[in-house]
């Protein structure tokens, strides 16, 4: 396959400056902080409601490649923007959250280093990477990369802020829920802010691809939503994005290459497809010689000084602990391969995000008005 096309993430016109704009609409002034040009012409009228639909991995070319053009969402699309690095559901939705960058937040992947207990850790189900084990009686990310939500940040300011998730109490089960929980806030008065989280689909291009019959079934029919909850909306700007997208990859285990696993500290954490590196001192020159002669064409190989040079994970203050959670090197996939801590994973996972291609970083701005005079 041909090396897919490369891009950086763009923090000048990304996910967390449509945070930063949606504080700025809510009398919340982030100084020094860039809003998204592409959405200003719409904050500046009197909505009651701002809604923002955020449908995971649902990238531009997912959009562009799945529907046809003179469907609901491509009419009502903006244009496009960045999603952060690494582009994956645990960084960029806390990035929109949030309205910080990875570097700040700390949220840097689905399995993050966390000096602090010197452990690999999946953040969002508290467990130690790879296992069913409690990483702790608390909760990991949470104690050491806490940040508080731009809606928690409306609300004591004095406004109407509202997070509908799957993941949230009391925890919707279907799209359908979600959507009849957004259509109940907003028929609430007073102007409000309202994020709603929906995990398609992300879930399901994981295991069956980016292109195939059930992929497009499952994006029309998500579109088809979406419209149907507009139609039903008064005096309300809904703003429909992603937080990544998705490439199709193959996969390998790390554990296949012996010669780089004997140079290793601890298993490689964020993603599959950017992988921080714990590597010991003597073995840094066989580490890199054997990683780029099985991946150099793949991967690109930064060291940690590289990667804060490069400011890959966002511009501006870091959180404490970015450093030591980056390691010694981060790889960072720039075609069509994953590197996986075990087989079974690698013989699973179709649907791929978190590396460096634009199908991965490029996300869509949609954006719906209704009944504004």
């Amino acid at each position: 396959m041909k090396q897919m096309n490369m891009i950086l993430p763009d923090y000048s016109n990304c996910i967390t400056n449509l945070a930063v704009s949606i504080l700025d609409k809510f009398g919340i002034r982030e100084e020094g902080r860039q809003k998204l040009g592409m959405i200003t012409p719409y904050l500046t009228k009197d909505y009651e409601n701002i809604v923002v639909i955020l449908l995971d991995g649902m990238g531009t070319a997912i959009v562009e490649k799945n529907l046809g053009t003179d469907g609901f969402f491509r009419k009502h699309m903006k244009g496009s923007y960045s999603s952060v690095f690494p582009p994956t559901t645990v960084a960029a939705t806390t990035s929109i959250i949030s309205g910080l960058h990875p570097c700040r937040h700390g949220w840097l992947g689905w399995d993050c280093y966390f000096p602090g207990l010197d452990k690999n850790v999946s953040v969002f189900t508290n467990t130690e990477s790879g296992t069913d084990i409690p990483a702790a009686d608390f909760p990991v990310a949470s104690t050491y990369c806490g940040y508080e939500s731009i809606a928690s940040r409306i609300r004591a300011n004095g406004g109407q802020a509202y997070e509908i998730s799957p993941f949230i109490g009391p925890f919707p089960q279907d799209f359908g829920e979600i959507c009849g929980k957004i259509k109940e806030l907003c028929r609430r008065p007073g102007k409000k802010y309202l994020y709603a989280y929906w995990t398609e689909p992300d879930h399901l291009m994981h295991e069956k691809g980016c292109y195939g019959e059930e992929t497009v079934k499952t994006v029309r029919e998500l579109e088809t939503r979406v419209q149907e909850l507009c139609e039903e909306l008064e005096n309300t700007l809904i703003i429909v994005t992603a937080d990544h997208g998705h490439a199709d990859s193959d996969g390998v285990a790390i554990t296949d290459y012996p010669r780089i696993m004997e140079c290793l500290v601890r298993m490689p954490s964020i993603e599959p497809r950017a992988l921080n590196l714990f590597v010991k001192e003597e073995k840094k020159t066989q580490f890199e010689y054997e990683f780029k002669k099985e991946f150099e064409k793949k991967f690109l190989l930064w060291t940690k000084e590289e990667v804060l040079q490069s400011k890959i994970f966002g511009t501006g203050a870091v959180h404490p602990d970015f450093e030591e959670m980056l390691g010694d090197y981060l790889a960072i996939a720039i075609d069509d391969l994953s590197i996986y801590n075990t087989r079974e994973e690698a013989e699973f996972f179709v649907g791929v995000h978190a590396g460096l291609t634009r199908d991965e970083m490029v996300i869509p701005l949609i954006v719906i008005e209704r009944n504004f005079d």
